[in-house]
């Protein structure tokens, strides 16, 4: 709901007429009218002042952490019944196939990979080549299967989220489509189509170093923790591509750690993940991308219990 909407339902739902909003946004009412008849757009403090107004009248913050807490009670349900999510997993290959044609299919095609998910089952478990598609997405998913597997086994033997993991993983998806595979970038670099800034590079292995601390350490609300770790990590962007593709598998390390499913963030979410990872970034407000993550981890829960949506 953008601004506008906001404003019309405040006046809705409050009788109050232009002149009395614009003084409970502490603007002039010429300015409230341009705004409305799209002659002007309000700078973003005058956005939040907005938001923060309609949440007041219509108790929308209530509704969404009555529904937070619901889907955090629902996880909790899930994970007292799947007592070892990961056994779970490696023990049965249906379900680990599942997971990895999931979240390899989701993953790539999020960064712009165009095999569809029968594709990408295709040349994952047989092996096909598809002579349409680029050599580049044919290696994308086989790199991200096999990142999948290392992370698999990472997690049997109970070893640590540190910078060598994190590295590693990178060095496994990026094999054979970039020179720096493996490596922190030594260059500047922006995230395509968002405002977002990124770290200097000199920066960058202090940064992951600091990182992998936080990563680390308990947290009473361990899907929250996961969202500040995810945007973190994702607005450093320490590597020169394949951010989003390792922050995932970071992320799910984190989940599997803590014996919950697998997040399966859809492609088909996309915008809707950049924007809660956005507000989790420019307004410091991880609360949306820990919803999102809750629901994306939800997912998981069914593949696991082979309710396949």
């Amino acid at each position: 709901m953008n601004y506008k909407e906001q404003i019309q339902l405040i006046q809705k739902i409050t009788g109050l007429n232009q002149d009395e909003i614009a003084n409970r946004l502490g603007v002039t009412f010429a300015a409230l009218n341009r705004w409305l008849n799209d002659k002007a757009v309000p700078r973003e403090s005058f956005k939040k002042k907005i938001t923060k107004l309609y949440i007041e009248v219509t108790g929308e913050d209530k509704v969404f952490e009555n529904l937070q807490a619901a889907k955090s009670n629902l996880l909790e349900n899930k994970k007292k019944k799947h007592k070892n999510v990961l056994k779970g997993i490696i023990s049965n290959p249906d379900i680990k196939d599942q997971f990895v044609l999931s979240l390899t299919y989701n993953s790539n095609t999020i960064e712009g990979s165009t095999l569809s998910e029968n594709e990408t089952r295709a040349i994952i478990f047989q092996n096909k080549t598809f002579p349409s598609k680029s050599m580049i997405e044919h290696l994308e998913a086989k790199n991200h299967q096999t990142a999948l597997e290392y992370l698999f086994g990472h997690l049997i033997n109970k070893d640590p989220i540190n910078e060598k993991l994190i590295l590693k993983l990178h060095e496994i998806l990026m094999n054979g489509i970039h020179s720096d595979a493996g490596f922190y970038r030594r260059h500047g670099v922006r995230i395509v189509g968002s405002n977002v800034p990124t770290a200097n590079h000199v920066k960058v292995p202090y940064l992951m170093e600091e990182l992998v601390k936080d990563i680390n350490k308990k947290s009473k609300d361990v899907v929250k923790h996961v969202a500040i770790i995810h945007s973190r990590f994702e607005q450093i962007h320490p590597f020169g591509d394949g951010n989003g593709r390792v922050g995932r598998l970071i992320m799910n390390t984190m989940l599997l750690k803590q014996n919950n499913a697998p997040a399966v963030i859809k492609q088909k979410e996309k915008q809707k993940y950049y924007s809660c990872l956005n507000k989790a970034q420019l307004m410091e407000d991880a609360e949306p991308l820990k919803e999102f993550i809750l629901d994306s981890i939800l997912e998981g829960y069914k593949i696991l219990e082979r309710v396949i949506s």
